[in-house]
């Protein structure tokens, strides 16, 4: 987590709040500003307390960056107007998207990702059953 802070600081995003490790494996929730395409920080997917933020000029331009990462768990966008919610949220290529929070949902919702993220299966919901099981068809005669 530190090298991928530290990077970004050398790259030119700026630390807001957080940015260093709080003892053991425990890293303090991070907020990286001035974030831009061409930075390791933008195009990793980061497990851990830390967020990058970009401008944008226009959502259109927020949609096209979020999709060009080779990623796609999750994501997450804040939105007041449901209607737009709906239609970027369709726009999104990722497995799970959060409208206003942040959530994997429960055990009765497949979850996993899409593009290089995962394992290119679902967990949870009746989708897991197919990468867990193998198809057969068996045909009898019981004229014979």
């Amino acid at each position: 987590m530190s090298a991928l802070v530290n990077t970004g600081k050398t790259q030119g995003a700026r630390v807001v709040c957080g940015g260093k490790g709080v003892g053991g494996l425990v890293y303090a929730p991070t907020i990286l500003a001035d974030v831009t395409p061409d930075m390791e920080i933008f195009r990793e997917e980061v497990f851990g307390p830390v967020v990058g933020v970009t401008k944008v000029s226009s959502d259109d331009e927020a949609i096209t960056l979020a999709n060009q990462t080779q990623y796609g768990l999750a994501a997450t966008l804040y939105c007041t107007d449901v209607s737009r919610a709906h239609r970027y949220a369709r726009k999104l290529k990722a497995g799970t998207v959060g409208v206003n929070n942040y959530s994997e949902g429960e055990i009765s919702t497949p979850f996993g990702g899409y593009k290089a993220s995962g394992f290119s299966g679902r967990d949870n919901g009746i989708h897991a059953h197919e990468q867990y099981t193998e198809l057969k068809t068996i045909w009898f005669d019981l004229t014979a």
